[in-house]
């Protein structure tokens, strides 16, 4: 709901700007920004309805799949931080109508037949925990919930120890107990081998992380395109209308000062 409310806010303030230019929605409207769209009453209240049929207009067509964008990492690899607040994240704030983001954290990790602890992690133990706990959260709330805990943890200092607070904070409903459950638990160590066994599965093997595959496909030019790029790499590959926060990359940004 928080990327939902930025963006119709931000169209607001783009189209009152060319339309009405310092007017502002009606003071009699006591509704969020988020809402100002959801019914014809609410719109009329808030004087946006014509703000509200330009953006229904300009909504992705449901028909046309999403740009499908998978990220194998490991959660304590900078490389693959980068690439996940950097590009990743950001580009799913603006795009996620019209993109499916999938994360595997497992990255170079290997699986091993037996054992108390059974993978070890390129970046050691403390990686093959915070994994997990990554694994657990998106499993638990699904990806459009789980993202930004996993984007807070990923650009925080301390991975580990920012899990806690960044659950807190961006999913509050959800308690540390249950991660630590599952971490602990025979679903923490189910979820880590099925990303073993979708990262092994890759073809071509993966060579590196990140690792990204664009509708399930990976070649050099989609991974250095993404690498740079992945805003437009997503606006490009998408079949159907472009959405505003596509088209308007390509315009002139109004340079004036106050």
């Amino acid at each position: 709901m928080k990327f939902a409310s930025v963006l119709v806010l931000l169209f607001f303030c783009s189209t009152f700007k060319k339309s009405h230019g310092k007017s502002k929605p009606k003071p009699g409207c006591e509704y969020p920004p988020s809402q100002w769209c959801r019914s014809l009453e609410i719109a009329i209240e808030c004087g946006v309805q014509k703000q509200c049929l330009e953006l229904n207009a300009t909504r992705p067509n449901s028909a046309v799949p999403r740009v499908e964008v998978t990220l194998y990492y490991e959660s304590l690899c900078p490389g693959c931080r980068v690439f996940l607040t950097q590009q990743l994240f950001p580009t799913w704030a603006m795009l996620h109508d019209i993109m499916e983001v999938k994360l595997v954290p497992y990255g170079n990790a290997q699986e091993l037949p037996s054992g108390n602890s059974p993978f070890t992690c390129e970046h050691g133990e403390p990686e093959c925990h915070s994994n997990m706990i990554e694994a657990c959260i998106l499993h638990s709330v699904g990806l459009y919930s789980a993202f930004p805990v996993i984007d807070c943890m990923e650009s925080a200092a301390n991975v580990l120890a920012a899990a806690q607070p960044c659950l807190q904070l961006h999913v509050p409903s959800m308690t540390w107990d249950s991660v630590t459950t599952c971490v602990k638990g025979e679903l923490g160590f189910k979820l880590m081998h099925e990303n073993a066994l979708k990262t092994n599965a890759l073809s071509p093997a993966k060579t590196h992380v990140p690792w990204v595959t664009i509708n399930k496909e990976y070649t050099g030019d989609f991974q250095d395109k993404a690498m740079s790029s992945l805003f437009n790499l997503v606006c490009k590959m998408y079949k159907g209308g472009k959405p505003p926060a596509c088209t308007g990359a390509q315009k002139k940004l109004d340079r004036s000062l106050c």
